[in-house]
C-alpha cells in the first residue's frame, strides 16, 4: 500500500508539473508556432483580447482585382498582406484565376471537378451553381455557424449588433457559408453608372444626354467628330451590374421582383425594344464592335487613346482611374450622366445600389486541415486593428490619424510612382474593391477626390431599385434544379443577345427565342425563384 501511494504521489507531481508548464507556454501570440486548433477563445474576454492561434500557412483562391493586378503578380506582394503575415505569422499561398467573368467561372468549376481544393475560396457564393447550401451538402465548403460563434468573436459581435446583416448572410436553411464582405454605410452602396467624355461632348454642342433618344444623337455626333470611331462601349457584364440602358425599358437582364412576382427580364416584350435599339446603334457604328470581348486591358486602351467616348463603369476604377491615367492631358474630362430613361423628366426605374451584403465572401473548404485556426485568421479583419489594415493600410505609411480620423498619406493620394489612387490603394488595402471585411465610409470620403466622382453619386443614386431581387437563396435541391436548367440556358441567352445586337439573328425571331427559353425550362426556374422570394420575405 505504501509503495502504491508513493507511485501515486510521483504521478501527481509529474501531472502538476505538466500543467504548470502548459500554463507558462500559453498560446503562440500570433506567431504561428502553436498548432492547437481546438482551444476555444475565452468567452469572457473582449474580441481583441482573445488569444489568437493562427495557422502557420494556408492556401487561398481569389480573383485578382485589375487594380491590384496592374502592380503585382499576387496578393502576397501587397503591403497589406505582408503586414498581416507579420501580425499573424500565417504564410498564404495565393491562386488567382485568370481572365474575367465566364473564364473565372470555368476555372472555378474545373477546380471543383479536380477535387484539389485550397483552404479558402473567395467569390460571390450566391452566384455559384446550385447555391451555397448545395456547396455545403456536396462537401465543397463548411457550414460556419458554430465555428464563427466559437472562434470568431469580432464577426460574432458585429452580427449581433447588425441583425439585418446576419439575416442577409444566412441561407434559408440557416447556414452561414462565408466570411462576408459588408458595405458598412449607405454612402458605400452606389458606385456605378454611365460615364461620358465631357470634353468631346462639349465639341458637339449638345447637353448631357438623359433619354435614349438624346443618347443616340450624342453618340452620332461624337462618332462624326472622332473620325468615325464607334464611341460607345457597353459590355454584357456592365448590363448586369447597373442595368443602364436596358433599365430604361423597365427591366433588368435577369430576374426581378415585380411587386412580389418574380419575372425574367430577357423574355419580356421590353427586352425586344432594348435589343432593337442596341442593334440599331451597332449597325450605325455607335456601339463598339469589340463590346462582346472587351476585357480590362482593351478597355483601358480604348479609353486612354480617345477611341471610346462613353461607357458604363465605376466612380473609382472608371472616372478616378482614367482621370488619373490621363492627368497629363488637360483636355481629358470624364463626367457621369443620369441613368437614361425613355421619356424626358422620368426617374430611372433601374440603377445600381448594392445591399450591405451581396454574396461575396471567403468560404473555408473541406480540404482545410485546421478550420478553427483559419476562422481566427479571417476574423482578424473584423476587429479594430484588422479593420484599419483592410480599409486604410499601414499606420505611418499609407495613413495617419488626423483629428481622430484615419487619413491617407501622399503614398495613396499623391503616389510618388505616379500610380492612380486605385492602384496605390490596391497595394496597401482592399477597401477600393472587396473582400472579407467591413468596408469603412472613411475610405470613400477620401477616395472620391474629384468633384466629378462626387457628382456621380448624386446622379446615379436618383435611380430607383424597388424591383431588385433581395438576397434570396435556394435549397440544395432547388439549386440543383436551377443549375440543370440555367447552365445551358445562360449560354443560349448570351449567344442570342449577341446575335440580336450584331444582326446575325433577325429580331423577327424574338418570339421563337422566347419559346426556346420556355422549352429549356425558364418558367420552372421562375417558380423556384418565386418560392425563394416568398421564403425570404418570411425570414
Amino acid at each position: 500500500m505504501k509503495k502504491r501511494n508513493s507511485w501515486l504521489t510521483l504521478w501527481m507531481a509529474v501531472l502538476a508539473t505538466a500543467v504548470m508548464l502548459a500554463g507558462c507556454s500559453g498560446g503562440n501570440n500570433g506567431q504561428g508556432g502553436n498548432t492547437d486548433a481546438t482551444k476555444a477563445p475565452d468567452s469572457s474576454a473582449a474580441p481583441e483580447e482573445t488569444a489568437a492561434e493562427y495557422p502557420e500557412s494556408l492556401s487561398y483562391w481569389v480573383h485578382l482585382n485589375p487594380n491590384a493586378a496592374a502592380t503585382m503578380a499576387n496578393l502576397g506582394e501587397s503591403k497589406m498582406y505582408q503586414q498581416l503575415e507579420k501580425v499573424t505569422g500565417t504564410k498564404v499561398t495565393w491562386t488567382h484565376p485568370s481572365g474575367e467573368g465566364a473564364q473565372i467561372e470555368e476555372q472555378f468549376n474545373l477546380m471543383l471537378a479536380s477535387k484539389k481544393l485550397p483552404d479558402v475560396i473567395e467569390r460571390n457564393w450566391l452566384t455559384v451553381s446550385r447555391g451555397p447550401d448545395d456547396a455545403i451538402k456536396s462537401g465543397t465548403i463548411l457550414r460556419l455557424n458554430e465555428l464563427i460563434e466559437e472562434h470568431a468573436p469580432n464577426l460574432t459581435q458585429y452580427l449581433n449588433e447588425h441583425p439585418e446583416v446576419k439575416k442577409m448572410i444566412m441561407t434559408d436553411e440557416g447556414n452561414i457559408y462565408s466570411f462576408p464582405f459588408i458595405r458598412g454605410h449607405e454612402k458605400l452602396m452606389v458606385f456605378f453608372g454611365p460615364i461620358i467624355r465631357k470634353d468631346l461632348l462639349d465639341k458637339t454642342g449638345l447637353a448631357i444626354p438623359e433619354t435614349i433618344e438624346e443618347w443616340e444623337k450624342v453618340l452620332e455626333a461624337m462618332k462624326e467628330q472622332n473620325n468615325g470611331e464607334p464611341p460607345f462601349v457597353h459590355r454584357i457584364s456592365d448590363m448586369k451590374v447597373g442595368h443602364a440602358f436596358i433599365g430604361a425599358f423597365g427591366i433588368p437582364l435577369e430576374f426581378y421582383n415585380d411587386n412580389g412576382t418574380v419575372k425574367y427580364g430577357s423574355m419580356q416584350p421590353a427586352y425586344k425594344e432594348f435589343l432593337t435599339v442596341m442593334n440599331r446603334w451597332y449597325e450605325k457604328g455607335l456601339l463598339d464592335p469589340d463590346f462582346a470581348a472587351m476585357d480590362s486591358k482593351l478597355m483601358d486602351s480604348k479609353v486612354t487613346t480617345g477611341k471610346t467616348a462613353a461607357f458604363v463603369s465605376y466612380t473609382g476604377s472608371g472616372i478616378g482611374k482614367y482621370m488619373g491615367l490621363m492627368k497629363d492631358d488637360p483636355t481629358f474630362e470624364l463626367v457621369s450622366t443620369p441613368y437614361p430613361t425613355l421619356n424626358k423628366g422620368e426617374n430611372a426605374v433601374w440603377g445600381q445600389r448594392d445591399f450591405a451584403y451581396t454574396g461575396i465572401g471567403a468560404a473555408i473548404t473541406t480540404a482545410a486541415k485546421n478550420p478553427e485556426q483559419i476562422v481566427k485568421w479571417l476574423d482578424y479583419a473584423y476587429g479594430p486593428e484588422g479593420h484599419n489594415l483592410f480599409n486604410f493600410g499601414i499606420e505611418g505609411d499609407s495613413f495617419t490619424m488626423v483629428d481622430g480620423k484615419q487619413t491617407y498619406t501622399d503614398v495613396i493620394m499623391n503616389n510618388p510612382d505616379d500610380l492612380p489612387i486605385t492602384q496605390a490603394m490596391a497595394q496597401y488595402m482592399r477597401s477600393s474593391y472587396n473582400g472579407p471585411f467591413v468596408q469603412d465610409p472613411g475610405y470613400i470620403e477620401q477616395y472620391l477626390e474629384l468633384p466629378s466622382q462626387r457628382e456621380a453619386l448624386v446622379n446615379w443614386e436618383k435611380a430607383t431599385t424597388d424591383m431588385t431581387m433581395p438576397l434570396t437563396t435556394l435549397t440544395a435541391e432547388e439549386g440543383r434544379q436551377k443549375a440543370s436548367i440555367m447552365t445551358d440556358l445562360n449560354v443560349y441567352h448570351e449567344e442570342m443577345l449577341l446575335k440580336f445586337i450584331m444582326g446575325t439573328e433577325p429580331l423577327e425571331k424574338f418570339d421563337e427565342y422566347v419559346e426556346t427559353l420556355k422549352a429549356m425550362g425558364i418558367e420552372e426556374v421562375i417558380k423556384l425563384e418565386q418560392t425563394a422570394l416568398e421564403r425570404f420575405l418570411k425570414r
